[in-house]
């Protein structure tokens, strides 16, 4: 091989290494604007998530504290993704908890509990929803 042949094969593989740096240094720009407009909505969306939980929590606990416990939060934050209401069953599997009869038992009693403080309706037996709005 003479040295010249050599030598535009080194020129010919240096210009497309440049090819594909340039283009990589492209994806990663727009990968790198990408991932910032996504954290900035995952930003502005855990500051709606605390924002909502806290109004949340002073509407339906200014007078009940127990209410104000994150169980109780979790429950209104399923419950306010199933207008029709739930079973407590259907709840403990919303929120990843084991439905054994214990857990489904003590979901139940602070259901129970939440209605009796006019948080949440049971107007079917056994199916929970929250309490409309008074406007």
């Amino acid at each position: 091989m003479n040295l010249t042949t050599v030598l535009d094969l080194i020129a010919d593989r240096e210009a497309t290494a440049r090819r594909d740096t340039d283009r990589l240094r492209e994806q990663i720009s727009a990968l790198t604007t990408e991932l910032a407009r996504i954290e900035g909505e995952l930003a502005d969306l855990a500051t709606t998530r605390s924002t909502l939980r806290t109004l949340a929590a002073a509407e339906f606990t200014a007078d009940d504290p127990t209410i104000a416990s994150a169980p109780y939060q979790q429950i209104l934050a399923v419950l306010g993704s199933a207008p029709a209401g739930m079973r407590a069953k259907d709840i403990c599997l919303a929120l990843g908890v084991e439905p054994s009869p214990k857990h489904v038992e003590g979901t139940r009693a602070k259901l129970k509990r939440m209605v009796n403080r006019h948080v949440l309706t049971e107007d079917e037996p056994g199916v929970f929803a929250l309490t409309p709005k008074r406007t």
